[in-house]
């Protein structure tokens, strides 16, 4: 697996958490699988709170794409009532190698 190719844009970073029916419905299975397709990296994980949170690095393009797949596609099983993004911010490089889940 090549490392996620530095686009001509900038890198950026983001924080998400995303609210509805998330859990147990393999959102983070096809989270993880739509990262990869993309190119970006990061994490994503189940909370406590039955929301799904994590965080995506990349191409700022490829950012945006993963943003918008988060915010309206998810899972087929999945119903997504919201979600936040929070410290959307440029970056030098990235911090992850690749896009894992964690537990």
């Amino acid at each position: 697996m090549s490392a996620p190719a530095k686009a001509s844009g900038a890198l950026k970073s983001v924080d998400y958490e995303v609210f509805g029916r998330v859990q147990g419905v393999c959102f983070r299975m096809y989270t993880e699988q739509e990262a990869k397709k993309l190119g970006v990296v990061g994490w994503v994980k189940n909370t406590s709170q039955g929301t799904v949170t994590g965080q995506v690095q990349g191409p700022e393009e490829k950012v945006n794409e993963m943003k918008s797949w988060l915010s309206k596609v998810g899972s087929p099983s999945s119903r997504i009532d919201k979600t936040n993004f929070s410290n959307e911010k440029e970056i030098s490089k990235l911090d992850f190698s690749d896009f894992n889940t964690r537990y």
